[in-house]
């Protein structure tokens, strides 16, 4: 019996789109206002799903309190009020919200629960992405 589980994390974070491969002119025009040279920030809401079969002695899929320790340790603790631009997994790739999406899906897929289905982020009421793994991400290797 196949179960899936979220949960939801909230964190502030800024951000500026900007590519450097880009001149300024088609910065303006791929980002907008994004391409402000001090940034900007949204109050991101991140949902993480997992699967897997109820455990019979637990009643459980995962356990939310090892999983709300691991958000709290490797991704509100890295990226709650930071700015983007200026972690390390942005280097040479500009932080999209989709980009994030994929370092998140990156960092939940080391938790120990093997069931990772998706990672979800609201950046706005708007806008939100989702990334379910597999593929190269752009700043090197993949996750």
């Amino acid at each position: 019996m196949r179960v899936y589980v979220s949960r939801r994390y909230h964190l502030s974070a800024s951000h500026r789109l900007h590519a450097e491969s880009l001149s300024a002119d088609a910065n303006r025009e791929a980002y907008g206002k994004c391409n402000n040279p001090y940034g900007h920030g949204h109050n991101y809401v991140v949902e993480v799903t997992f699967s897997g079969d109820v455990d019979p002695q637990t009643g459980m899929v995962a356990d939310l309190a090892q999983l709300d320790q691991f958000a709290r340790q490797h991704v509100l603790a890295r990226f709650d009020h930071a700015n983007l631009n200026t972690l390390d997994e942005f280097s040479g790739v500009v932080p999209t919200t989709e980009n994030f999406a994929v370092v998140l899906h990156g960092i939940f897929a080391a938790f120990a629960h093997p069931g990772l289905e998706k990672v979800h982020v609201e950046e706005t009421e708007n806008n939100s992405f989702d990334y379910a793994g597999a593929g190269d991400w752009p700043g090197g290797g993949t996750l």
